[in-house]
Order: C-alpha cells, then structure tokens, then sequence
C-alpha cells in the first residue's frame, strides 16, 4: 500500500511520541496515520517504547468486531485496509464474529445457525481481502475468535455485569447507535440493555491493546473507557476509521451516521461481491457535483482506491478525453470543480479502482462459492 501519512499534530507533540526511535515511530505511523480519530494512544507508544502490552507481552493485539448480518458491503473495504496496516506494523489482528451480538440485535430474527454461517463466510471474506496472511496468536498474524467461545467463561459474565453496574438507561439508550438503533427502539427487549456492556467486556476479557471501528462505534469504545476508569482497569486505544456515505448522501455530514452506506438499501450501497460492471452501474447514479466538495465519490477515492494503491486512474471514452492519473485527492476533485475532469469520468475511475481492489475477494468466492452461496440463500429468504 502507498506511504503513511504523517503523524497528526496532536500526536506529534506527544511526549511519547519523541522518544520512540526510528523503527517504533514508523509502526505508529503506519497504525495510526490514516484512521480518522485517535483516542488514549499514550498505551500504544508504550508498548511500542517497551512496556508490556495488556497481555503482559510485547505483543500488540487489536480487534476489530462484526456482527454477522449478511453480506459485506464497501464499507467493509475501509477496515480492511486499516486491519493490514496493523500487520504490516507487526501487531496481531482479531476480527472478532459477534454471533451473540447479532443474535441479541436480531440479526436473522434471532436464527443462530443462519448467523453462525454468516460468520464462517466473513472469516472467508476477510481472509480473502487481507490477502490471506499467517494466521496464529504472534505479530503479524490474523486470528478470528467467536462470541460465543468467549462467552463460555463464567469470568465474562462476572465482568459484563460489572460494566453494567452503575450505567442508567438514559447512558445505555445514547449508545444504542452501536447497533444501528434509535434511543427508543428497544425499552421492549432487556437484552438489547446490555449490548453495550458486553461489547466492553469483549475488550477486557480478550487483554485488547487497540480497539478498531468506524466512527460510529466511538460512543461503545468510550462507555468502555469509562467503564475502565471506574475500576482501574487497563484502557485500550482506540482508533476510528472513517464511515462511507451512501451512494445517494449529499450535503453535510451528521454525528448521527443517518448518512452512512447499508446493504439495505441496494440502490445506495456497492457490495464486496458486485462484479466491475455493476460497480460502474451504481457509481454512474452516485451523487457528485461541480459546486460540492463533498461527494461519497471523494471518501471512496480517499479511504479506499488512493488508499490502497495511490492513484485513480481516469479511462474516458477516446472521443471525449485522454487518459490521466490522479495520486491526491485535492488534485482529483479541484478538477471536477473546476470542470477539466468530466464527474462521470471521475465516477468510472473510482469504480475501476474499487473493482481492482476486490479482485482478490471475487477470485476466492469463484473458486469456492459454497458460503456465498449459503448467505445469498438466507439473505434472498
């Protein structure tokens, strides 16, 4: 993947941060260099100085969690790449298959066997868009741990009914955006009350050095901070990615995520498994103007395709324009601004580029379409 990007100005005048040698400065770098927003990193430049991780090593274990739902849209895409940051920096990657979580938040009505395959598919798909890495518990390798191995302690429950002690209702209801619910949706269903604390007690029990997700789990991983300094307990950092609008989003974006791409809705959302030519059908409808600097074509461009590969790559018809190629997203988008790029243009590059970059995933699943399969069958029941 291209270059990181520097460390921002909050970090770099972290004390931390100037003592770290050249070596330890660049795995910080690249951890932390292109997520949206960086909370408690002092314990990340500790590990990285040489104190012990919170499993006493010198390990760094992040997770990233995921209720299994159905298939995986583009958004997945941006975790992703962050997940392979973290082992290009050397530290051990967990996605994490909330099969519980899903359960608890109705995901399949409540069938666990449907979300139990659904799991065995994301392990597939993620093995697949992080280029199949080493798996195994040490630096540099990807592990996938279940809810609901992790629930058969009795030590979890101990500590989810810890993180709950002392949370109102009103406190858990603002956090109810976690799962993609309104405050109110849920006064019916006590265990809904309880998600936020075992999404907490997951980052305890699992000795959790950096938690990952997009912005909007930030209220979960801050009721987990909080939770922390409550009992002492050690606090991971946590790093959040930014959220991609759907297709059809235009105007400001809002700290309520009303904007943020679903697999719901299939005319605002671009799924892993879309083929090029259906990535280039929905971008063609997707909100961009000359008179807007804000565009879900822009975030695709800069979180995703100049992400991964430092270039958009512009193909127009031979008869209306050549070929360029664009490396900043400034550049990209003052010249659709300015009306030297046409926006259709710039659509179809990003589409290339997003198609490029799930080459991988469609590759595995044509070789092996058994749990793509089984998931389409459950979600089209």
């Amino acid at each position: 993947m291209p270059g990181d990007q520097p460390l921002p100005p909050s970090l770099m005048d972290s004390e931390g941060v100037a003592k770290l040698d050249a070596a330890s400065r660049e795995r910080l770098e690249t951890m932390v260099g292109r997520v949206e927003e960086v909370v408690g990193v002092d314990h990340l430049i500790g590990v990285l100085s040489g104190e012990k991780s919170h499993g006493k090593d010198d390990v760094i274990r992040c997770y990233v969690g995921f209720e299994p739902s159905g298939k995986a849209h583009i958004g997945w895409k941006v975790l992703a790449l962050q997940c392979k940051r973290m082992l290009e920096a050397k530290a051990n990657v967990m996605i994490f298959l909330a099969d519980w979580h899903a359960w608890v938040n109705d995901k399949f009505n409540g069938d666990m066997d449907a979300i139990q395959t659904t799991a065995k598919y994301m392990e597939a798909t993620f093995r697949a868009l992080l280029d199949h890495p080493p798996e195994g518990e040490g630096p540099g390798e990807l592990r996938f741990v279940w809810a609901s191995t992790v629930m058969e302690s009795p030590d979890y429950w101990a500590r989810v009914l810890r993180c709950s002690k002392g949370a109102t209702l009103a406190m858990v209801r603002k956090t109810f955006t976690i799962m993609g619910r309104d405050e109110a949706s849920s006064d019916h269903d006590l265990s809904k009350f309880y998600y936020p604390a075992m999404q907490a007690a997951d980052i305890f029990e699992m000795d959790i050095d950096v938690a990952i997700g997009g912005m909007d789990q930030r209220k979960a991983h801050m009721f987990m901070r909080d939770v922390a300094s409550k009992y002492g307990w050690e606090k991971a950092t946590c790093l959040h990615t930014p959220i991609i609008s759907s297709l059809k989003a235009s105007g400001s974006r809002m700290e309520s995520f009303d904007h943020k791409m679903s697999k719901s809705d299939p005319t605002g959302a671009l799924l892993l498994h879309d083929t090029p030519e259906q990535i280039r059908k929905k971008m063609r409808k997707a909100y961009i103007s000359p008179d807007d600097p804000q565009s879900p074509v822009y975030e695709l461009a800069e979180h995703i395709v100049l992400a991964e590969f430092g270039e958009i790559i512009v193909t127009p018809d031979p008869r209306f324009g050549e070929p360029s190629t664009w490396t900043s997203l400034e550049a990209f988008r003052d010249a659709v601004m300015d009306g030297s790029l046409h926006p259709l243009d710039a659509k179809f590059g990003v589409a290339d580029g997003l198609a490029r970059g799930l080459a991988g995933v469609h590759t595995h699943f044509n070789n092996d379409s058994a749990l793509l399969d089984a998931v389409t069958q459950l979600t089209n029941a």
